[in-house]
């Protein structure tokens, strides 16, 4: 399993995002990337106004805000393979 979040430097969100995900990982192992939207031109025109961005397996998961329990609970979905997202996901 593997998640990326889509940050920038500076931004309170991002770091709680971050926080959040790093809390979970330290129950559900799981490659984690951050990647910084200001050194990649197409996240920076993809993402400028909705960062924190998290994707979990290549999947949009959330947007702007990042629940404990919600991470865990995608994480846990793709390791059962229901295809079903979890409440309070892909936050508009």
């Amino acid at each position: 399993m593997k998640v990326d979040i889509y940050s920038k430097p500076a931004c309170s969100l991002c770091d709680e995002a971050i926080a959040v995900v790093e809390r979970v990982r330290a129950r559900i192992p799981f490659e984690l990337r951050i990647i910084s939207i200001l050194e990649d031109p197409a996240a920076l025109q993809a993402w400028r106004y909705d960062i924190p961005v998290v994707f979990i397996n290549d999947e949009l998961a959330f947007k702007h805000r990042v629940e404990e329990a919600a991470v865990e609970a995608w994480l846990l979905r793709g390791k059962d393979g229901t295809g079903v997202a979890p409440q309070g996901s892909r936050e508009e």
